[in-house]
């Protein structure tokens, strides 16, 4: 791979540093180096900096400094290329992420030579249908969710599966994970966890005012449709990954399915999925109690 591009989350790279001497490594390797013409700038080095549209059909492989989050964003907008993506660890958990700072080196000269293996992993697409029309299609990697926006008031759900009706949930929202997100938001509703390599999704509703809502498992070839039962009282949202919001009004609905395109990670080790649970688990708790 010959062509690399830096996808940088600048409120958390403290100082340039490690980003010129990425730079500078590849560089000297004879790979050219992408950045977002914004980020260039910002970082800078303005000379690296091409569009959005070219960051993305050109980069070869797409290296992610930030954490979670920043790859959750990065692998959701490029969804369609099918770019491997692989992230350096400047969060907290870095459950995605794979390359601690002091491996960064180390991981790059595997890039380059081809020591590596690509894990892909099933993507969510999420339509909102508002009087017979498509109005929004997004994809997400964790999850699909269906909140009351502002305050939290219990409203209604109504809830099908391959056309089949599941129920009505009254509830403040709706979770539609992939396995990715099992350990996310639908683990704090308390909803199953399931190991990276499947493929299915989890309906998890949050805070459910019923003692028979459970948190169901669907084949990953169903499809899910959530119509919005509103009062008119509430501000609604579809929220994929956490991170990009859609309004929703009260005759619309969301339907929930299996992507056609996946994500696709590097990887340059085995991950043990419980082992990294077990490792990821404990240092949130510690960090929570220090």
């Amino acid at each position: 791979m010959k062509t690399i591009g830096l996808d940088i989350n600048v409120q958390k790279i403290a100082d340039c540093g490690l980003v010129g001497d990425i730079v500078d490594w590849l560089e000297k390797k004879g790979c050219t180096v992408l950045l977002r013409e914004e980020t260039a700038v910002t970082v800078g080095l303005p000379r690296l900096g091409v569009s959005e549209q070219y960051f993305g059909d050109q980069s070869e492989v797409i290296i992610v400094l930030g954490g979670d989050g920043t790859l959750l964003s990065i692998t959701r907008k490029l969804a369609a290329a099918a770019k491997p993506i692989v992230g350096i660890n400047l969060g907290r958990l870095g459950f995605l992420t794979e390359i601690d700072i002091p491996e960064v080196i180390p991981a790059l000269e595997k890039l380059l030579s081809g020591d590596y293996y690509i894990e892909e992993r099933m993507l969510l697409e999420a339509l909102v249908c508002r009087e017979n029309e498509i109005v929004e299609q997004s994809f997400g990697l964790n999850e699909a969710v269906i909140t009351n926006g502002v305050i939290a008031r219990l409203f209604y759900l109504e809830t099908y599966v391959d056309e089949e009706f599941v129920n009505i949930y009254p509830a403040n929202g709706l979770i539609i994970a992939s396995p990715t997100g099992s350990t996310a938001y639908s683990l704090s509703a308390g909803g199953p966890l399931v190991t990276p390599d499947m493929d299915l999704m989890l309906i998890t509703p949050i805070c459910p005012h019923s003692l028979w809502a459970r948190p169901i498992v669907v084949s990953p070839d169903s499809t899910v449709r959530v119509k919005i039962l509103s009062t008119g009282q509430e501000e609604v949202m579809l929220t994929l990954d956490g991170q990009h919001g859609i309004h929703l009004l009260g005759t619309d609905q969301v339907i929930v399915r299996r992507a056609a395109e996946r994500a696709r990670f590097l990887r340059f080790k085995e991950r043990g999925f419980f082992d990294l649970l077990r490792k990821k688990l404990r240092e949130e708790r510690t960090r929570v109690i220090d």
